[in-house]
């Protein structure tokens, strides 16, 4: 093998780009790596990391008001956006410093700029400086992972995508969020929880498409409760920039909005163009995502992809987990596929969502194909910390279970630590858990999580002339089939 010839290239260093070249490297494969932008990818720099990190400050104006009411005598609190900024910035680095030593402690080689593929299995990687490497590959893996969509109506440039809205030089007073995905719902809570007045439109009837109905009812609540302005059936026809700098958002209503900006989080979309990959004999699909097999494999029997590229399920851990299978299988001997049952995923709104399985109506959808029934438990309760605060503020957990097997197949929260209460719950429903076990498992007293084993009570069959669409402004919800997707997404 000469100098320039690697067993595995990688194309992007995200999550799934690191992991796949840091298992690849542990099996004795040799291994490059080709980032433009940044280690650890949207999780790290313009998603997971500081979104939760930004979530972790919005609730603390609520924790200090709370505090209050359990003794404490707390001042009036003072915003230091900046500091939070710049705090959050140095936090970012320390990672970026973390992946790229992970990758060098591998032996992996990394080239910094943009690669495409010249052919099946040749790279060209473009530095900075517009300096050119060749690397010839047995196998490449394509892990460039996804893009925010930009709007297009008219001043639609004047609006952030959330690539932007981390870097903010000063928090809007006034916030217009457009979308009703999981970034444009978690979105707009953080502003809010730091003071912002916020605005969501969602030009569906409802927000969180593929979510549970009954989550997404419950959550649209707490989120009025807490201040946001939620419209649904509305959509941002135009904007225009005002002489004092301030933004008028011309409503599909007709009304218009001034604010001091506009976040667009509308849809995400595969970072697969302008990569080679067509020249290569790499087909996409409609979308534009990357098309691959049962274990990854491309049209181009050498090029291989993972992630958000290739549109599956567009979540870090997922990545992982697929890029780990490429490694394993092509220098581990394995001959593993990817298991997407059960996959849990958290909503990190105010309050947050936690969730694994199915929603009621994708189980009734399943039920109804083999002639069974689904039974439903539901539980909506005052957590036990706001008997104090006076905190007008409900926490749901709902159990979807199959009748005849008495399997739980669905778990579902709204409300403090939902992710983590669900995580565990998803082992649970991944070993096959039965209502009749939850039932027989005692719980922690006092918490939020022992409603999950203490529920016993059915809720009444549904009226299925409803639809779930119909459920919006506090309509009652109508029981239709949503089919899940994992994505931030406003396709109707």
């Amino acid at each position: 093998m000469s100098s320039s010839e690697v067993d595995l290239f990688v194309i992007g260093a995200g999550s799934g780009g690191v992991r796949g070249a840091r298992v690849a490297a542990a099996l004795g494969a040799r291994v490059a790596v080709a980032e433009e932008r940044f280690f650890g990818g949207t999780c790290v720099n313009v998603g997971c990391i500081p979104k939760k990190l930004f979530s972790y400050g919005a609730h603390l104006r609520e924790d200090l008001d709370d505090a209050r009411a359990y003794g404490w005598d707390v001042a009036e609190p003072a915003l230091d956006w900046p500091r939070l900024i710049a705090n959050k910035d140095k936090e970012i680095a320390r990672l970026n410093g973390i992946y790229q030593r992970l990758l060098e402690g591998r032996g992996v080689e990394i080239l910094r700029g943009r690669a495409t593929l010249e052919g099946a299995s040749t790279v060209v990687v473009t530095a900075p400086d517009g300096a050119v490497t060749r690397r010839t590959a047995r196998h490449v893996l394509v892990a460039t992972g996804g893009a925010p969509l930009r709007p297009t109506f008219p001043g639609a440039e004047l609006a952030m995508i959330s690539d932007e809205v981390f870097y903010l030089p000063k928090r809007p007073d006034r916030l217009l969020v457009i979308g009703g995905g999981y970034i444009a719902v978690e979105m707009a809570g953080i502003f809010r929880g730091y003071g912002a007045q916020v605005t969501q439109v969602y030009r569906g009837a409802l927000f969180l498409r593929g979510f549970d109905r009954d989550v997404r009812t419950h959550l649209a609540g707490e989120m009025r409760h807490r201040g946001v302005d939620l419209r649904f059936h509305t959509d941002v026809a135009s904007l225009a920039r005002r002489a004092d700098g301030a933004l008028d958002a011309v409503l599909t209503t007709g009304e218009t909005l001034v604010v001091d900006a506009v976040l667009a989080a509308v849809g995400r979309s595969p970072n697969a163009r302008n990569l080679g990959l067509e020249a290569a004999g790499v087909a996409l699909d409609e979308r534009g995502a990357v098309r691959v097999d049962g274990r990854f494999r491309t049209s181009a029997r050498t090029v291989y992809a993972v992630g958000d590229v290739i549109d599956r399920v567009q979540l870090t851990p997922v990545a992982l987990s697929e890029a780990m299978i490429v490694a394993q299988n092509l220098f581990g001997g394995a001959k593993r596929a990817p298991d997407y049952e059960f996959i849990p995923s958290a909503v990190f709104s105010n309050p947050s969502i936690g969730t694994v399985g199915l929603t009621e109506d994708e189980a009734r959808e399943a039920a109804v194909t083999r002639g069974g029934a689904v039974d439903i438990y539901r539980s909506t309760f005052t957590p036990l910390k706001h008997t104090l605060t006076g905190r007008a503020e409900k926490t749901l957990m709902k159990l979807v279970v199959e009748r005849d097997t008495d399997r739980v197949v669905g778990v579902h929260v709204v409300g403090a630590d939902a992710g983590e209460i669900v995580q565990g719950f998803a082992v649970a429903l991944k070993m096959g858990a039965t209502k009749a076990q939850l039932d027989a498992t005692i719980g922690i007293h006092p918490t939020a999580a022992e409603e999950l084993v203490t529920m016993r009570e059915k809720c009444p069959e549904p009226d299925h002339t409803m639809n779930v669409e119909h459920v919006a402004e506090g309509a009652p919800p109508r029981r239709g089939i949503v089919h899940h997707r994992w994505e931030d997404s406003d396709a109707q």
